[in-house]
């Protein structure tokens, strides 16, 4: 009976100590309190940095998929559209050697780009619709070429050819173009990605439907080299198609060095194959491994129409399937954008709340009375609702603000960034907790101001939207309110 008493008393003296260092620390004055709030996910579809829907505008053809709409027409009924993807062949913006039209893609990018959107580039050398997606000069120079028709493999005077994708002289005037795009493209803010395009029909790593040439792996780490010497600030993404040019540990071993050069990873495979084919809808996502911890993953899927005709897409809930095994932080719109949208709007939603991150403040504290000059201890439980990092990061901020909406003080959270929010099941990822404290400048008056929360740079400005209520219209979301009392 002794001891119990002991231990009791000491329980109630430590606890009485832990009270007695709270209520003296400065900030926290004697018999305040704590304003607790649980934020709740609205469910509304975000478009944020380094993710969402991927609208094909241009898709080999440049008249798929953008053409039927009106200049004016952005699709901004079609929910959590990103980036805006123009795929189509060299011939087209280079007609002639060292004449360039940039108008083929600076035209549609400006519509989205005014927008808030960003675009993406994949610029394709072989094209099974065209006669030549190289530009004819580039043959005239000398550069070896073979002829082919769709899905029959190298056929001698056709009309259609592909480059000898390791010939000198083609690397040579394709290491040119490319120094030109990136001086233009390279690191703006408006790209979001560009693929490795260069090799193979349709830019996707292979030449199962031209001439069925079969190249070894050095020859795609050429072009993977070309686009790492000039593409050093926009982020570079690379074919899964690698792994088989050739199959085996070589073609694996092609992807270990897109990898090891800082390139993403696409599939552009989805739903080409049924059900029990033994790609099982798409390549198995084991490599995206690697890369999605780190580096975006894009994942497309068949033409939406060609796969619905075939009794392939079905539900679609293999897309779905797909972007949650690969990690994916893209998604394309592989289809006339607002038919893909209303044959598909559930599976479209679904994927929407998954693709990507979903950054969700479960908990956040404060103290509801501080003194000017002292401290404010803030507190956050975060959870990341998404299939990947947030790979851009950012840093929480509290903002203060008075009646009128005149921002008063700015707290940025530096030791915490959002990157490192793992991944996990729908809602039900973990829940990371971070304790800070902010100094109160000497220029805050006493009064009672509104908090909000961000996630942003450094320097306290929102970057990423949040699945939260009361937003400010500069992605700042109001938590509640604060006293700043006099000392």
């Amino acid at each position: 009976m002794m001891r119990r008493n002991e231990r009791r008393a000491g329980l109630f003296l430590a606890v009485i100590a832990g009270l007695m260092s709270i209520m003296s620390s400065r900030g926290t004055p004697p018999g305040a309190d704590r304003t607790v709030v649980h934020p709740k996910d609205t469910g509304a579809v975000l478009v944020n940095p380094g993710m969402g829907w991927v609208l094909h505008h241009y898709d080999n053809s440049i008249t798929h998929y953008g053409s039927r709409l009106e200049p004016s027409d952005t699709v901004d009924d079609f929910p959590g559209i990103s980036v805006v993807y123009l795929r189509l062949a060299w011939s087209y913006l280079e007609p002639e050697e060292g004449k360039f039209d940039w108008a083929m893609v600076d035209t549609p990018a400006q519509r989205w780009i005014a927008k808030g959107k960003q675009v993406a580039f994949r610029i394709t050398c072989s094209e099974s619709s065209l006669p030549n997606a190289t530009p004819e000069w580039v043959r005239n120079a000398g550069a070896r070429i073979h002829y082919f028709r769709p899905r029959q493999g190298e056929v001698e005077n056709s009309p259609q050819w592909e480059p000898d994708f390791d010939d000198p002289i083609f690397l040579a005037k394709l290491d040119r173009f490319l120094a030109v795009a990136a001086e233009r493209y390279d690191g703006n803010p408006e790209v979001a990605f560009i693929d490795v395009g260069s090799f193979g029909v349709w830019g996707e790593g292979h030449t199962g439907s031209t001439t069925r040439i079969a190249y070894p792996a050095s020859t795609i780490r050429k072009h993977i080299d070309l686009y790492v010497k000039h593409f050093k600030h926009t982020q570079i993404e690379a074919s899964h198609s690698y792994a088989g040019q050739p199959k085996g540990v070589e073609g694996l071993a092609t992807i270990d060095y897109a990898r090891d050069h800082g390139t993403g990873l696409r599939t552009d495979s989805v739903l080409v194959a049924p059900e029990g084919n033994s790609m099982d809808a798409y390549y198995t996502p084991i490599l995206a491994k690697d890369f999605w911890p780190h580096v975006p993953v894009v994942v497309e899927s068949e033409h939406y129409g060609i796969s619905r005709d075939r009794g392939i897409w079905k539900d679609g809930s293999r897309y779905l399937q797909a972007i949650e095994n690969y990690h994916a932080s893209y998604a394309s719109v592989h289809w006339w954008p607002r038919e893909f949208l209303t044959e598909n709007r559930q599976l479209v939603d679904q994927i929407s709340h998954r693709l990507g991150y979903r950054l969700q403040l479960v908990e956040a504290s404060w103290p509801s009375e501080v003194s000017v000059n002292s401290k404010l201890e803030f507190a956050s439980r975060w959870r990341n609702a998404g299939v990947a990092p947030c790979l851009p990061g950012g840093h929480p901020t509290l903002t203060l603000k008075d009646d009128k909406g005149g921002i008063v003080g700015v707290f940025t959270d530096e030791e915490f960034n959002v990157r490192s929010l793992p991944v996990g099941p729908p809602d039900k990822g973990d829940v990371h907790g971070h304790e800070t404290t902010f100094s109160l400048p000497s220029i805050l008056k006493p009064g009672i101001y509104h908090v909000y929360v961000s996630v942003g740079t450094l320097t306290g400005t929102p970057r990423i939207a949040l699945p939260q209520a009361d937003e400010d219209g500069s992605r700042r979301y109001r938590l509640g309110t604060i006293k700043v009392s006099a000392n």
